[in-house]
């Protein structure tokens, strides 16, 4: 049996030869199925879609929905079938409402899948085959080229200046070089140069790589594997809406119980009638209405967020991105654009050129000295001949790169300049990672012109001669040492510098480059450029509170030449601590340094989750970003994690509550808003339906406990919950906020959705409607109860609709948003007064209630009456708000 080491990397390719049992040639066709019995089909398990059950079955699992089917099984228990039907249809629609957006986020996320690779080309007995991926086992040769996806982990025998891009599994942003050369045993991921891993792919030259891991054994599927020991926690939300539930439950059995001893002990009720007002009083005490509105409320954030290209996985996920108090991000495809650009180009004895653009767009400006970018064309001469990279445009509009990130930079810079390959190639000589250049030979003027592009110490250790804007000089100790410091400023600024050179062959030795000086023609900086909308994005989270962290696989420089750029680094913080050093550290110092440093970099993904424990154990609610195979645990860690659309693995997408579609740091901020409004709609919804209920229940006991009979009939009750509360909450929950969300600090994880600013409005409001409602049902009781309870049917049904422009601003005045600013509002109320009047005074309607007529001006004067509610809010808003600057004043 073939043996699988556990750390590849630290053995020579020979001692892994045995270890495999293969050979260069291969395996044959016989052992390769064999070993495919042995080990499996080399994929991962794939992450199915919700089904159809399981998404419903989430939104039955709620403890109001169990409060209301309880409510309902009373009612049919005592002839009430009615309110059974009523109950029933409450029920189905809050269920619909939360399933149909659940569904379709699914089925949007479902699309954006994409990334296996279906065919892979293998040596197999001598010959190359071109095999479907699944179907690799350990010890198979793998033919790897220029932009092949790697189908399985593999180690390398043989190298030809092989180069591959890890950002996925690693989050490093420019091509790694491979050889062949093992490495200590505890090197991390990215250091492993002579493995290549499953998922990434070449970016440059060729190898050969013996598979020692498929499948789920591929680092790919390590990480894949450890998102399940981490635990899918409920959301922050539903904590909150299930503890609301709770609490209705707690106050609807509370009231029903406090009815029925009332009335048995003081009233002296028959027992089948006092089961019918109880019944009335759990009714009335329920609000059911509140799980539909609640699913209503996060159904249109959601549909918000999706127009600002945030996909909400679980919508319960929509409030919580309101709470969250840190975002802790990757940086390459996150923050920036994950595309290579050249900023910066500089010739011996010139002063710095600064080049406009970003990303892979073809279009920017030259800016400098005028004698600098008039010198600059043998330097842009280089770019445009010695790189092999194209770019296309593809049915989208989107620029796709073909080649190494880095060549097709050079290329981008040429396109700017507006050269193309102009001269004649004779000959290319790929990136060599022993040499550390590459070159490309072209005809020029009938001599052949070698140029080069490479790392700055191996071109100026070759140099003799320099290219200046005043032409070709020696190269001097003194311009060495001025080109080494300029190389140092660009490193230390996060820049990744090439430098260029030509050679000119010896046309008398047929064309021979060997003995021919070198001539430095210059410096190129470039960067992994920030996307153009994070900064603002960034300062919009401190403005509104909230901590932005960077978590990357990169190098420390490169890390923090970013977090300073985009404004996660502030001044005093310019630290960066790396995943080796944050090892080291004790629990307590580790606590430390994730309050004091906002960047972190060369981690691996067990350590981005340490990161988010931590924080979640000093109270964080923490949303954690990112799109490669390697931020999957930590998004499953964090309360809300957020994965890119296009540039993300299905893994993350897999991992996280919420897909990013056009993969913008700048769309968590608008996500963020929006949950903040959500948070806000919740409690105005919930505020305005706990107030009508707290004034029926307070209605029925004060009635009964005064001797009367009931003032409404449990079906009246439910209609003024189904139709008045029904549309208005609904129009509620479509505010659009304030516009100072982000202004604001964060919702309190632990935030309830009623808290102590409910009480005084609950306690007005209440005594309010109750006292009118008591009134009513005083002077009408004489005229007969069904008159009575007509009119106390309209007290508190208009109390409520007056009540709605109460909850539209907690804080100030109606008038200060506008009394009539939405819309839906206005529909609501339009909708509910005229079946109000519909089912008064059309006699079919009343009929099924029990109503009784009464004249239009009865009805008028009761409405009137009936915004005594409105106009003793305004004021004791006024008052409140009066107060509470006073004593600011007075505070400052």
């Amino acid at each position: 049996m073939i043996q699988i080491p556990e750390n590849p990397h630290q053995f020579a390719p020979e001692q892994i030869k045995r270890m495999l049992q293969t050979t260069e040639s291969g395996l044959t066709p016989k052992r390769a199925e064999e070993l495919l019995q042995v080990f499996g089909k080399n994929e991962l398990p794939d992450p199915k879609k919700k089904s159809f059950w399981y998404i419903l079955t989430r939104q039955v699992n709620n403890v109001m929905v169990y409060i209301l089917l309880l409510a309902a099984l009373i009612s049919f228990l005592t002839g009430h079938r009615v309110d059974v039907f009523v109950i029933l249809a409450i029920v189905l629609l809050n269920i619909a409402i939360g399933f149909i957006q659940e569904y379709k986020a699914e089925n949007a996320v479902q699309a954006l899948k994409g990334l296996l690779v279906p065919q892979c080309s293998v040596i197999r007995d001598g010959k190359l085959l071109t095999i479907p991926s699944k179907e690799l086992v350990p010890g198979d040769v793998m033919r790897l080229s220029e932009g092949d996806l790697i189908p399985a982990d593999g180690i390398l025998f043989q190298s030809q200046d092989a180069r591959t891009m890890e950002a996925s599994l690693t989050g490093e942003s420019v091509p790694v070089e491979k050889t062949t050369e093992a490495g200590p045993a505890d090197s991390p991921i990215g250091d492993r140069t002579n493995m290549v891993w499953k998922g990434t792919y070449v970016s440059g030259g060729s190898a050969l790589a013996w598979v020692v891991a498929t499948g789920s054994s591929t680092q790919l599927g390590t990480i894949a594997r450890s998102l399940k020991a981490i635990p899918k926690k409920p959301s922050n939300f539903q904590i909150k809406s299930n503890k609301l539930a709770r609490q209705m439950a707690i106050l609807s059995i509370c009231s029903a119980i406090m009815l029925f001893l009332v009335g048995y002990f003081f009233q002296k009720i028959p027992i089948d009638e006092l089961l019918l007002i109880s019944l009335a009083a759990l009714v009335s005490a329920i609000p059911e209405g509140l799980p539909a509105v609640l699913s209503i409320v996060l159904a249109i954030g959601s549909y918000r967020m999706s127009k600002k290209n945030a996909i909400i996985r679980e919508i319960a996920a929509t409030e919580s991105l309101g709470s969250v108090s840190t975002i802790v991000t990757d940086k390459t495809g996150t923050l920036t654009q994950n595309s290579m650009t050249i900023k910066k180009l500089w010739q011996a004895g010139g002063s710095d050129v600064y080049v406009s653009g970003e990303g892979w767009e073809r279009s920017g400006e030259f800016s400098g000295d005028k004698a600098d970018l008039a010198a600059l064309a043998p330097l842009l001469e280089i770019a445009a001949h010695c790189q092999q990279a194209s770019l296309s445009v593809n049915e989208k509009g989107q620029i796709q790169v073909t080649g190494d990130p880095t060549e097709a930079a050079f290329a981008v810079l040429a396109e700017k300049a507006g050269l193309g390959k102009h001269l004649p190639v004779v000959q290319e000589i790929p990136f060599s990672t022993v040499d550390k250049f590459r070159s490309t030979v072209v005809e020029k003027l009938g001599v052949n012109v070698r140029f080069i592009i490479g790392a700055p110490e191996k071109l100026l250790e070759k140099s003799a001669q320099s290219q200046g804007k005043d032409g070709i000089s020696e190269l001097s100790d003194k311009q060495r040492y001025t080109i080494k410091k300029k190389l140092e400023d660009w490193s230390k600024g996060g820049f990744r510098v090439l430098a260029l050179a030509f050679q000119t062959a010896d046309a008398a030795t047929t064309g021979d480059f060997t003995d021919q000086e070198w001539v430095f023609c210059g410096l190129a900086a470039m960067v992994d450029p920030p996307r153009p909308e994070v900064f603002e994005a960034v300062n919009a989270c401190h403005l509104a509170g909230i901590r932005v962290i960077m978590a990357t696989g990169d190098h420390s420089q490169t890390a923090l030449a970013i977090g300073k750029e985009v404004g996660i680094v502030l001044p005093g913080r310019e630290r960066v601590l790396t995943g080796s050093e944050l090892q080291q550290l004790s629990e307590q110092e580790f606590a430390r340094a994730i309050q004091e440093v906002d960047v972190f970099s060369r981690l691996s993904p067990l350590m981005k989750v340490s990161i988010a424990e931590s924080l979640q154990a000093q109270g964080e609610l923490v949303a954690m970003t990112g799109d490669g195979v390697n931020d999957a645990p930590a998004l499953r860690q964090a309360n809300v994690g957020v994965s890119m659309g296009i540039m993300g693995t299905d893994v993350a997408r897999e991992a996280s509550l919420v897909v990013l579609a056009d993969d913008n740091f700048a769309s968590i901020v608008s996500a963020v808003e929006q949950g903040r409004i959500v948070f806000n709609n919740a409690r105005r919804t919930s505020f305005f339906l706990i107030t009508t209920n707290f004034a029926e229940i307070i209605t029925l006991i004060v009635a009964v406990g005064l001797g009367y009979a009931m003032p409404l009939t449990a079906t009246q009750i439910l209609w003024i919950n189904l139709i008045t509360d029904g549309f208005c909450d609904k129009a509620l929950a479509t505010e659009r906020g304030t516009g100072k969300e982000l202004t604001a600090p964060p919702i309190k994880s632990h935030e309830n959705i009623i808290n102590r600013e409910i009480i005084p409005f609950l306690v007005l409001n209440t005594f309010l409607m109750a006292s009118m409602a008591m009134l009513a049902f005083h002077l009408y009781l004489p005229e007969g109860i069904e008159k009575a309870r007509t009119v106390v049917f309209i007290v508190l049904a208009f109390s409520q609709l007056f009540n709605v422009f109460n909850m539209r601003n907690l804080k100030g005045s109606a008038f200060k948003i506008g009394l009539f600013s939405n819309k839906w509002v206005n529909y609501a109320l339009i909708v509910s007064i005229t079946i109000q009047v519909l089912i008064i005074e059309v006699p079919a309607l009343a009929g099924i209630f029990k109503f009784q007529p009464i004249s239009l001006w009865e009805f008028l004067g009761w409405a009137a009456i009936s915004s005594l509610v409105f106009w003793v809010n305004e004021l004791y808003k006024l008052i409140a708000k009066s107060y509470e600057t006073g004593f600011s004043s007075s505070k400052s």
